[in-house]
């Protein structure tokens, strides 16, 4: 070969795609991580001869010890969760890519894409396609359309990815891999990434240019402030009696805490906090009010009825945030948002302020020197959290009245976080995503460090928990991790127990029986709907669901997955099962503490609401009073489209 002639190796399309995954970096601030930490995968017909084989080979070359480890999940799903949680426990520099067989296990990675992109957490999807030849077609499991012989089931992911090809021939694979990394290394941009290999493509070989699998590093940009969007947002602040500000998931995505504690220490502002952006200021802050919105604080939220200036920092200001747009109740409140993308900036016609959360918050706070809230306003401030803490004290250690009139051997789920955040430690990590408990978390919690509270409350998917779980143990093996999930919750997903088991990863779920959906049986009530359907109980002889509890042995289920498990009865016992599992050794695998809750004891209430439409017209007088006291709702909500105050 001439010495002019570019280098070329050959490999598979499979064999090409491990090779350039493994050689793919990031950097931001000078520290570089690998983008890939590995692969996540389900084999079956369409990737067991293409990348299950391409990453077995890749195995075998370093000896045991690859740049891109495999890893066998037992749920297509699942495994996208545990890569979505690995990635948000690093602050979004790092991720799996996740690879299924054709059909069914590709198209059960849907919900983990809707998941990845909602929250703009960076995640690689390799679903396997049918013959790109079309050959043999029809294939087992293709889709026939008779009006477009190109469409198959994975094009349900178009919608749900933030980037998306398919590969029908090998030229195009780099093309598809290198605009995939481009979107999962951008913190605007990002979500799943979803390039679909055909079967065929995977195991055909090409010569491939050498640079194509080349050390890359994609660098991670921290967007700069304008000078005059920073000045306009100083005189806003400077102008406002009652700020408020409202933290993000961006504080932790940007490194932000520091920037943020030295923003308030300076101001006074108080700071309220999204679930993603629990932990942006710890617990013990003076100026930390909670948790703001349908699932808020009565501190935040009172705060947040008053202010008459919002500071949103790194927010994309979800329904709950705002409680549906009736949290902000001030007559001439207006909006500043800091966010690193310019459409979450531009909402409630704020004052957008497209910019890194870390130096625009720097920057702001040296463009406020010399200014503060009132001494009368910081006295509210101290007031509301005083009076929010009593009533969070009650509800994670309930007292008498309260404990006396519950069932043999049941707990209040206050109780339960209450023992939990007492035993655990600092660097812990607390981890849920949907039902009742995230509501109660994001109110009752003390966050003590800044990735000790892992809530996926975006897409709130049901069975989050115990994968994710799964990706902050890979992420942090210096961490103990609680999931804490439902009976309902578990019921969707158990199955990763049993890939804890096999990596020998120590997650501790706590496991919450209720016999039904806590959350949605309450709303339910609320709604005028009286908790019809929202129990796991028989039929009654009238065909009723409102029977005796099924006899579901969610602890029996465990043990047959191989996790380790210990049922309990009282907090003490709690308490004692809790420190047990701390002590296991970082291999001992899965550890599960089965506790039974009474779904009628609730936490303390927010001051607060949240949209759900009730039936206009019914016959039952349950539905017909919820109504009378929707419309009363609605009437608080607000369009929040005040101009933007003093544009620069």
């Amino acid at each position: 070969m001439s010495p002019h002639e570019p280098r070329t190796v050959r490999l598979t399309v499979a064999q090409a795609t491990v090779e350039f995954l493994a050689n793919q970096w990031t950097e931001r601030d000078g520290e570089r991580h690998r983008m890939f930490a590995g692969v996540l995968g389900i084999f079956g017909h369409g990737n067991v001869a293409g990348l299950g084989q391409a990453l077995l080979q890749h195995e075998r070359r370093a000896g045991g010890r690859p740049d891109l480890p495999y890893v066998l999940a037992r749920n297509e799903q699942a495994m996208v969760h545990t890569a979505v949680a690995y990635a948000r426990h690093r602050d979004r520099l790092s991720t799996w890519a996740c690879t299924a067989s054709t059909g069914p296990g590709s198209t059960n990675m849907l919900t983990g894409a809707a998941l990845a992109t909602v929250n703009r957490i960076p995640v690689l999807l390799l679903p396997s396609d049918t013959f790109a030849t079309r050959v043999s077609a029809p294939v087992l499991q293709e889709l026939e359309q008779p009006y477009a012989a190109d469409v198959t089931v994975n094009d349900a992911f178009r919608p749900l990815s933030k980037f998306f090809d398919r590969v029908d021939r090998p030229e195009q694979l780099p093309t598809a891999l290198l605009g995939a990394a481009r979107v999962l290394a951008d913190p605007v941009e990002t979500g799943a990434a979803t390039v679909c290999l055909p079967q065929d493509v995977q195991a055909e070989a090409y010569d491939w240019p050498a640079e194509l699998f080349a050390s890359r590093c994609w660098h991670i940009v921290r967007p700069p402030t304008e000078a005059a969007r920073v000045a306009a947002a100083a005189e806003t602040v400077r102008r406002a009696e009652r700020p408020l500000l409202v933290a993000g998931g961006g504080v932790h995505y940007s490194g932000a805490e520091d920037a943020l504690r030295a923003f308030v220490d300076a101001t006074g502002i108080p700071v309220a906090e999204t679930q993603a952006g629990r932990g942006a200021l710890l617990h013990g802050h003076p100026r930390l009010v909670g948790a703001v919105g349908s699932t808020g604080t009565t501190a935040a939220n009172a705060l947040a009825r008053e202010a008459d200036v919002v500071i949103g920092v790194g927010t994309r200001w979800s329904d709950f945030t705002t409680a549906s747009r009736t949290a902000f109740q001030h007559p001439g409140v207006r909006f500043v948002n800091i966010n690193i993308a310019g459409f979450d900036a531009g909402k409630h016609a704020g004052l957008s302020v497209v910019a890194d959360a870390r130096e625009a918050l720097t920057a702001l706070t040296g463009a406020l020197r010399g200014h503060r809230v009132t001494d009368a306003f910081l006295r509210r401030q101290t007031e509301l959290v005083i009076d929010w803490e009593r009533r969070a004290a009650a509800a994670c250690d309930p007292p008498e009245e309260v404990t006396g009139g519950l069932a043999d051997g049941k707990l209040t789920q206050g109780s339960v976080l209450g023992c939990l955040n007492e035993l655990s430690d600092p660097r812990d990590v607390v981890l849920c995503a949907a039902g009742s408990i995230p509501g109660d978390l994001h109110k009752l919690w003390r966050v003590r460090d800044r990735k000790a509270y892992h809530v996926e409350y975006g897409y709130s998917c049901m069975g989050y928990e115990i994968p994710a779980a799964l990706g902050v143990r890979l992420s942090d093996p210096t961490r103990d991790v609680f999931a804490l999930v439902g009976d309902g919750g578990y019921l969707m997903m158990p199955t990763e127990l049993a890939t804890a088991v096999q990596e020998r990863l120590k997650v501790i779920v706590v496991l919450v029986q209720n016999h039904g959906f806590h959350s949605i049986g309450s709303l339910s009530e609320s709604l005028g709907s009286q908790r019809f359907g929202t129990s796991y109980r028989y039929r009654t002889p009238d065909r009723g669901l409102d029977g005796p509890p099924l006899p579901t042995d969610l602890a029996a289920n465990a043990r047959s997955l191989g996790a380790r498990v210990i049922e309990v009865r009282t907090r003490a016992e709690l308490a004692e099962a809790v420190v047990r599992a701390k002590r296991l050794p970082d291999d001992a695998g899965p550890v599960v503490i089965h506790v039974e809750t009474d779904p009628l004891v609730h936490a303390p209430g927010s001051d607060s609401w949240w949209d759900v439409p009730v039936s206009q017209v019914s016959e039952l007088d349950s539905t017909r009073d919820a109504y009378a006291a929707y419309a009363v709702r609605k009437r608080t909500q607000l369009p929040l489209l005040a101009p933007a105050p003093v544009d620069g």
